[in-house]
């Protein structure tokens, strides 16, 4: 049975005003046994029940105030919480459903295709390639909104539960193999040890903020991303490496900050809206683990390329 103190206090504190009017209403009694020849003890003793009775109310009425009014708020911000996520989930699977009839389409006019080996006109193979090609991006900015509305929830906490590590990655790898392949860019990944495990913690932030980097690290390489799975006795980590031609040093501070990108700086039209490493270390945070980068930028020598480290707890009960 969970005790609440602050109700035991208050139960407490009721006793102040009732000692109060008990010591105001017996102050003659009282001092009459004290000093039967003398009515000077009735005027102190009634002084000090009429002192605890006006302490005792005002303190009840403040802990009433701030404690009705932390319970009204905290139900406004669950209140407003939960409705703005049902709202975004309706969004979501309104958009999300004709998303994969369309992918389902996809790829039953490619797998005839590649079947047949009908010819076909170059405009239609040209729109199937741009189908599979942005519907990462797609299904990750409705994901983006998503986080973004959980963590604007001040009660929102990260779930536990038994994840696979290995197999979130795969997934990821998975879909952006294709994309990869439109860039001329090898998507790879591996795991050390080949048999990871399970952890415990939230597995969708995972997906979430290992997908962000990859997208990212999309943009930038040149011919290779490598995704690589390893732990140690407390953490796992994630590496994210491209062969791109790294960061500035003066953007490294920048490349976390909500809505930042290389674009912003140079003053030219932004590329992207910036927020997809926003969202990956502010959910990292969410998930009481780290998101370091390490660049190295040149623009002709071979010595360089950028690797995104995340760091998690292989278990995220006790946090």
């Amino acid at each position: 049975m969970k005790v609440n103190f602050l109700d035991i206090i208050k139960k407490m504190i009721i006793l102040l005003p009732i000692i109060g009017i008990l010591m105001i209403v017996s102050s003659p009694i009282i001092g009459d046994d004290l000093s039967p020849d003398s009515l000077w003890w009735i005027e102190p003793i009634a002084y000090l029940g009429a002192a605890l009775f006006i302490i005792g109310c005002i303190i009840l009425y403040l802990i009433h105030f701030f404690y009705e009014n932390k319970i009204d708020d905290d139900k406004e911000i669950k209140s407003w919480g939960e409705v703005t996520q049902n709202y975004f989930d309706t969004f979501a699977h309104d958009i999300g459903r004709p998303l994969r009839r369309i992918l389902g389409k996809e790829r039953e006019v490619r797998a005839v295709i590649n079947e047949t080996e009908s010819k076909v006109p170059r405009m239609v193979t040209e729109l199937i390639d741009e189908i599979e090609q942005q519907s990462p991006n797609f299904r990750l900015m409705i994901e983006n909104v998503r986080v973004l509305v959980d963590l604007e929830n001040p009660n929102a906490r990260p779930s536990s539960e038994p994840v696979e590590p290995a197999s979130v990655i795969r997934n990821i790898t998975d879909r952006y193999i294709y994309v990869g392949k439109e860039k001329g860019v090898d998507v790879v990944w591996w795991s050390d040890p080949s048999d990871f495990g399970i952890v415990f913690g939230d597995a969708s932030a995972l997906d979430h903020i290992v997908t962000n980097i990859v997208d990212n690290a999309t943009k930038f390489a040149n011919n290779q991303i490598e995704i690589s799975l390893t732990k140690d006795e407390k953490h796992y980590y994630v590496k994210v490496w491209d062969d791109g031609r790294g960061i500035e040093k003066s953007h490294l501070p920048h490349i976390f900050n909500r809505g930042w990108t290389p674009e912003l700086a140079a003053r030219r039209e932004k590329q992207s809206s910036g927020i997809g490493l926003f969202i990956a270390d502010s959910l990292t945070t969410f998930c009481n683990g780290t998101l370091d980068v390490n660049s190295s930028f040149s623009k002709t020598s071979e010595d360089k390329g950028t690797t995104f480290t995340l760091r998690l707890p292989l278990d995220n009960r006790s946090n």
